[in-house]
């Protein structure tokens, strides 16, 4: 099938290439600031943690700096700037930036297609934010982070994919010499130093960022109520519903905690229809990942329903990984507003 498709990569490449160089010689402008923007982004298409990374740097930074950030607002019904609440609608903001706001309550929380506008907007409130962390921004070259981090899968390695539609990627594997830092996510806990030290190799023909690896990690199941045990739900008919690009890390470590389900998949970002909910409001019990519950959360009058948070885990020199961060906002924060 890739062998299939390869001849429409061809054009995809070539435009995707031509674009960056006209950002790259200054043809297209790109807007850079004077104080800390961070962005997270990939080379591929979903399924490489983002919002885990996003969420990572928030809990970083959140006790020392005002924090801001942006996301395009994926799955939205709406159109232009949006600040989030934990009050917000998954539709009218998207599900990722709803569940940022909801679990930090005090970062501005922002969506908007144009990164520069939306930037422009949080910068323009009464209370600045001094650190803004731009969510899914590879290839949104109208802005220019001071940090770009570069997230790739362990199991989907950029260097061994291909473009669009013959693979993953969004654009060519030389992207990624845009990136001060790359991230291995989704790495299994055992991954040894010389199987790292492959991949890095690998990598450093492609860019000279900064490599580390992180995995994630699971937190306990959760209810409105709070946290509940799996065995309260073994031996009962339970459904897993997804809506990810990638579900199957999610079912494995069901499958591990030995819960029998039926599994309902989505796609990534799913808007759930009337029809769907009723459906889906048959079910006993629900278990889904923590971005889909704030799509299904108050949606559903019978079924209960269960998420299971995740975070990132740096599986080695977390203190590095940290310290780059830190050092960045330290050298690009600003000591006067204007």
């Amino acid at each position: 099938m890739r062998k299939i498709l390869w001849p429409f990569s061809v054009p995809y490449d070539g435009v995707t290439r031509l674009r960056n160089y006209f950002f790259d010689t200054k043809i297209f402008d790109s807007q850079e600031y004077d104080f800390p923007v961070i962005g997270i982004g990939n080379l591929s298409v979903g399924g490489t943690g983002k919002s885990p990374m996003t969420e990572y740097v928030l809990n970083l930074l959140k006790d020392t700096h005002k924090l801001a950030t942006l996301s395009r607002g994926y799955g939205r019904i709406t159109k232009g700037y949006y600040d989030v609440t934990p009050d917000s609608l998954a539709s009218e903001v998207g599900d990722e930036p709803l569940q940022f706001a909801r679990k930090f309550k005090a970062v501005q929380v922002a969506v908007c297609e144009s990164r520069v506008e939306g930037v422009l907007n949080l910068r323009s409130k009464s209370i600045k934010p001094e650190v803004i962390v731009l969510d899914d921004v590879f290839q949104h070259r109208k802005v220019k982070p001071g940090l770009l981090i570069m997230l790739t899968a362990y199991n989907d390695l950029f260097y061994e994919d291909l473009i669009l539609p013959a693979g993953n990627l969004r654009e060519s594997r030389v992207g990624a010499d845009r990136a001060d830092i790359i991230v291995v996510t989704k790495c299994p806990e055992e991954l040894s130093l010389d199987q790292q030290q492959q991949i890095k190799h690998r990598i450093k023909a492609y860019s000279e960022a900064s490599v580390f690896f992180a995995a994630i990690a699971y937190d306990s199941l959760r209810g409105e109520s709070g946290v509940v045990s799996f065995n309260t739900l073994l031996e009962k008919e339970v459904a897993v519903v997804t809506g990810i690009a990638k579900p199957k890390p999610f079912l494995d470590y069901l499958n591990q905690k030995e819960v029998k389900y039926t599994p309902i998949e989505f796609g990534d970002h799913h808007n759930f229809t009337d029809a769907e909910l009723a459906d889906l409001d048959q079910q006993k019990i629900i278990i889904t990942t923590e971005k889909d519950y704030v799509r299904l959360r108050g949606k559903l009058k019978k079924a209960a329903l269960y998420y299971i948070p995740i975070s990132f885990k740096l599986l080695y020199e977390q203190a590095d990984f940290d310290e780059k961060i830190k050092d960045f906002v330290k050298s690009k924060e600003l000591r006067f507003y204007v």
